[in-house]
């Protein structure tokens, strides 16, 4: 089927076990990746009004808590991922009352997961933000802008947990034009909540806050309005935690979670490792990670397509699309992150101007720049296996391969390597050397899972 002619289709669904599998990919991946991107716009929305209008040591707030809040959301996200295989397994399966009871039950996991990041969130906030070695001068900043921002937990997991069922049918339009609506609230919040009003950090996470409410509106009205298995039911009868799904969400979202809490961990480790050498530091690294996480979430968008096309021909028992599923999106991750990758750092003291006028802060993003986007696709590629082995229901060892070839690695680096060479750059070139080690590791063992699940499907037949 030729491409503009997948492109010009009004059916939000993708039946991903039958057809040509390339334009289907394309089709799925790129409005998920201008959502993805979308996202991103808040939290960067928020860094280039405070970094532009109020200054460094508020750029610098804002930038301290990216990885914490990683941390606290990452288990949840996790879930986020095995609600979004079940109820693709079961939809290639065809087996709709099972997909209906998936998703009841990983919407109510996102509610009570909100609830639950926001009352912690909010009262550790403070100790670990000064654990973490923030500098005095942002410290007071930093904690009102998390505390803030956790309100929006609820509203945050909803949205991402919609999202990810809408996902699981192949749908990653409507949520494109919901979070282009919340983007654009977004934005005009911020400029009047810091501009107008002078709130300052409290202005723009409180615009996150609000926008993020309407996006969550959005898709539960979508999830609600919609037909067939994937409709939520707003009704006692049916919004219940099924422990059945309940279980095989766990399976594979908890060994997911814990890899992205283990990653946060290192990560904040990494943070205070910024944070050793100055506010200064601390905001341009800021600025420099934000820019990279757009090429990220680009990226991931092959990731998240790896995992809902390999669900959907798992439950169908179609091995050999499941093996081009996961070659085509090595192909399309590697474009993205070169393209990507190396435009934003050619491109980088632009970019970096976006978020702050001073020659000392694009400075020092440029030095993170440098080391990063140059090597970005090594990290693309890596996570395709993962979405391959996620789909074909493996969560425990994607996980552990992650954390000793990744996290282990760098907290090892961070020990050894950076506390002899004290430089921002012998921190940063442990990313690529974890991406490019795990990344193998990654492989082989899908590839060692294809040939089992394969030899099993063939024996079956027989």
């Amino acid at each position: 089927m030729p491409l503009y002619v997948v492109f010009m289709r009004r059916d939000h669904k993708i039946d991903m076990t039958q057809g040509a599998l390339l334009p289907k990919i394309l089709l799925f991946a790129l409005p998920l990746m201008a959502s993805s991107t979308l996202q991103l716009l808040f939290n960067a929305a928020d860094i280039v009004v405070v970094g532009r209008f109020v200054g460094a040591n508020a750029l610098a707030g804002v930038g301290a808590n990216s990885s914490l809040i990683n941390l606290f959301v990452n288990i949840f996200l996790g879930l986020s991922i095995g609600a979004n295989v079940v109820a693709a397994k079961y939809m290639g399966a065809r087996k709709e009352e099972l997909v209906s009871q998936t998703v009841h039950t990983a919407m109510l996991i996102a509610l009570y997961g909100g609830i639950i990041i926001l009352v912690l969130g909010f009262f550790i906030a403070s100790p670990v933000l000064t654990a973490m070695g923030t500098p005095e001068e942002v410290l007071p900043l930093a904690v009102l802008y998390l505390r803030i921002y956790f309100c929006g937990m609820p509203a945050m997991l909803l949205y991402n947990f919609g999202a990810s069922l809408l996902r699981a049918i192949g749908d990653t339009r409507r949520p494109l034009v919901y979070l282009f609506i919340a983007g654009v609230f977004n934005v005009a919040l911020n400029l009047l909540f810091v501009i107008v009003f002078h709130m300052s950090v409290a202005g723009v996470a409180l615009a996150t806050v609000l926008s993020q409410c309407i996006s969550t509106a959005l898709v539960i009205r979508c999830l609600v309005r919609s037909e067939g298995s994937i409709r939520l039911i707003l009704s006692r009868s049916t919004l219940v935690i099924n422990s059945e799904r309940f279980g095989e969400i766990f399976k594979i979202g908890i060994p997911a979670g814990l890899q992205g809490v283990v990653f946060s961990l290192s990560n904040i480790l990494i943070q205070s490792s910024v944070n050793s050498f100055g506010a200064v530091a601390v905001a341009g690294n800021t600025a420099g990670s934000n820019i990279e996480g757009f090429i990220y979430t680009a990226m991931n968008a092959s990731y998240q397509a790896c995992v809902s096309f390999t669900s959907q021909n798992f439950g169908a028992r179609k091995p050999d699309r499941i093996l081009r599923v996961m070659l085509l999106c090595v192909a399309c991750v590697f474009t993205t992150g070169i393209v990507l990758g190396y435009g934003a750092y050619f491109g980088g003291n632009t970019l970096l101007g976006l978020y702050s006028d001073s020659p000392e802060v694009i400075a020092v993003g440029m030095r993170r720049l440098k080391v990063i986007l140059t090597t970005y696709f090594l990290c693309g590629i890596m996570e395709i296996p993962v979405g391959t082995l996620r789909g074909m229901g493996y969560g425990v060892v994607p996980m552990v391969i992650s954390l000793l070839g990744a996290c282990a690695f760098r907290i090892v680096w961070i020990l050894t390597v950076f506390a002899s060479v004290h430089t921002l750059e012998s921190l940063y070139v442990s990313y690529p050397i974890s991406w490019a080690i795990t990344g193998t590791a990654q492989f082989i063992a899908a590839a060692l899972a294809y040939i089992k699940y394969k030899k099993r499907i063939t024996v079956d037949a027989v």
